[in-house]
């Protein structure tokens, strides 16, 4: 099976790119406080943090593939797209 691939404009690449970059800091951050012996709470908190930030990135991807990949799979009668869809925001939202 052919690895599918999705061409995002310059755009989109620097707004997911940035905000990984963002995520990629803050997990970082956490590894310093736990080296440093932070307090639980502090730790946890920054983890919500990170863990919402990757879940808002998810969500934007996932909206813009259904802008756009799922209308041109069924635009070309490809209906699996659908169902590819709903499996994959299953999984985005536990």
């Amino acid at each position: 099976m052919d690895k599918k691939i999705k061409k995002r404009t310059g755009k989109e690449k620097n707004n997911y790119i940035k905000r990984l970059n963002r995520i990629e800091g803050q997990i970082k951050g956490i590894t310093n406080m736990v080296e440093e012996d932070r307090y639980c709470d502090d730790i946890l908190i920054q983890i919500s943090a990170a863990s919402s930030a990757l879940k808002a990135l998810g969500n934007e991807i996932l909206l813009n593939h259904m802008k756009t990949c799922m209308i041109e799979d069924i635009n070309n009668g490809n209906l699996e797209s659908i169902d590819e869809v709903m499996s994959i925001y299953r999984r985005l939202s536990k």
